[in-house]
């Protein structure tokens, strides 16, 4: 498969795109894709493994997947957000297709994704329109939440109870304001509920930093520890 001669931050762009669609493709809305299968799955000829490792990376780094590793074995994601720089992505004036052949994955993933489009919009929709409905508007609604999500996070990726704080931001930022997000999981902490930790994220991303929380007197706190039920 051959994508339409243009600079190197558009074809970026595509790769991006199309290493998307592959996980949508492969269930990685649904499931835990193995890391490996995607990329065999988007490598093209002369291109190899480690060629995607930086895509894999900026990705994860906007949040569009997740990546966590489970006996070894890396296995990656499809995020709404992931679902929603896709959908962008598909309707770029700049995303075409040049040459003769297309590889028969990639083409299938495409109509696949055309059939389905309006069931994916619909299922959006219908999860902003649910998320505003289930807008946390208390501190009680807010523990409960963030008690679930860290539970969830802590036995789905293995994270022997220090669960990195930008993950349960994201995992609830649609239903929460960053302000209240921050003086919520402090007062959690002053309840003794979370201990919040220092430290570094996995790779000092930026945007996950950012999402951790900073206070004038504690500084960077960037993983919470349950401290009781």
């Amino acid at each position: 498969m051959v994508l339409k001669k243009t600079d190197s931050k558009s074809r970026e762009a595509q790769v991006k795109t199309l290493t998307l669609l592959a996980l949508w493709d492969l269930g990685g809305t649904k499931i835990e894709v193995k890391k490996s299968d995607l990329t065999k799955r988007v490598t093209r000829t002369n291109e190899k493994a480690k060629d995607y490792q930086r895509v894999f990376e900026e990705l994860q780094n906007v949040g569009a997947i997740a990546i966590a590793s489970k006996n070894r074995v890396a296995k990656i994601s499809l995020t709404d957000k992931g679902l929603q720089i896709l959908d962008e992505g598909l309707k770029s004036d700049d995303f075409e297709f040049d040459g003769s052949q297309v590889g028969t994955p990639i083409a299938n993933a495409l109509v696949k994704w055309i059939r389905q489009i309006d069931s994916v919009v619909s299922a959006k929709t219908n999860q902003e329109n649910k998320s505003n409905k289930d807008a946390i508007a208390s501190y009680e609604e807010f523990k409960s939440a963030a008690l679930e999500v860290y539970e969830k996070l802590n036995y789905n990726y293995n994270l022997d109870n220090l669960v990195p704080i930008y993950r349960i931001r994201r995992e609830i930022s649609d239903r929460v304001s960053r302000e209240n997000f921050n003086t919520w999981l402090l007062e959690m902490q002053e309840k003794d509920i979370l201990q919040l930790q220092g430290g570094s994220v996995e790779d000092s991303a930026p945007d996950k930093i950012e999402d951790s929380i900073t206070t004038k007197v504690s500084g960077l706190r960037c993983y919470a520890k349950r401290l009781n039920s």
